[in-house]
């Protein structure tokens, strides 16, 4: 499994260049059953980071983009009326696919953005009184702008928590951003991106995430990790269960990833500020930068008492 992923790191860090952290967790969210949210500046390879990890999955995936005028029926599906027989049938939405490539999430209206809590809950959407099942796997992709942006719609926290991890890509670094000039359009390059994991791969390693370890001594580090954020005037709110559970479960994948059976402290940490980050708010100021707040954590919680 780990050979596998490696490749697969490899193979999307060829269309985007020196960010392979951010690819790896990327994966390790996926793998771990979560939706993605990618946070950063246009240009800055969030769309091609979303078609690239489609790719090498080789699941179905559609693209929706985003805009003010978008309905949920756009996204859900609709009735139509059928004249010939009489009756509505119903015309699935592109929700209805393995992954949904959410673009722009935060340019629709709240209205919209809400007809994606069911479906990245529950796998299922409920439309006209009937509940549907979405195709398995399922993972929602989605791009943002920061909220400083003109024309964006902030997302409430209900719908941030159903996120599992938001991470962000920033600038490249000298020698990356040189092989970019050097090497043409990424668009190209994605066509020719090769199917490193199947479905059925992709399922084992799922199944395998579960019967990673995660001793006692490492539970209670994440307990005394939520407590904080619970109990510390620093936040405005803590961590929710499905928060902490989201957490252990990306530090078990990432010791997967890294060919472990069981979970090291040096995992959690690895993981907790994408998945924490969009999940805390400073008391003090309540649009201050999560990022510090979840070092702050980090560094005030020790590993061992």
């Amino acid at each position: 499994m780990q050979k596998l992923l490696d490749q697969a790191v490899n193979e999307i860090g060829s269309v985007l260049l020196g960010k392979e952290t951010q690819i790896r967790l990327a994966l390790c969210c996926l793998v771990a059953r979560g939706h993605l949210l990618i946070e950063d500046l246009p240009g800055m390879g969030k769309t091609t980071l979303s078609h690239a990890l489609a790719r090498v999955l080789g699941l179905d995936y559609k693209r929706v983009q985003f805009t003010s005028d978008l309905l949920p029926a756009d996204i859900l599906g609709t009735s139509i009326f059928n004249k010939e027989r009489s009756t509505f049938e119903f015309i699935p939405g592109p929700i209805f696919t393995q992954i949904l490539l959410a673009d722009e999430i935060n340019r629709t209206t709240p209205k919209t953005q809400s007809a994606l809590l069911e479906p990245m809950e529950e796998g299922q959407v409920t439309i006209e009184g009937s509940t549907r099942e979405l195709p398995a796997p399922f993972f929602i992709i989605a791009t943002q702008n920061p909220a400083t942006q003109s024309g964006t719609y902030p997302l409430p926290e209900s719908q941030l928590d159903r996120f599992l991890m938001r991470i962000s890509l920033g600038y490249p670094d000298h020698e990356a951003e040189r092989k970019l000039f050097q090497g043409g359009s990424s668009l190209k390059k994605l066509n020719h991106l090769k199917c490193c994991i199947n479905v059925q791969q992709l399922v084992a390693m799922q199944n395998a995430v579960d019967a990673i370890h995660a001793s006692d001594n490492l539970l209670d580090y994440l307990q005394r990790l939520i407590a904080v954020t619970r109990e510390s005037a620093n936040f405005a709110y803590g961590v929710s269960p499905r928060g902490a559970v989201s957490l252990l479960r990306s530090a078990k994948t990432w010791a997967l990833m890294l060919g472990r059976a069981h979970v090291v402290p040096e995992d959690l940490q690895m993981v907790l500020p994408s998945v924490l980050d969009h999940r805390l708010a400073s008391s003090v100021d309540y649009h201050s930068d999560s990022d510090s707040l979840s070092q702050k954590l980090l560094q005030e919680v020790a590993v061992i008492v």
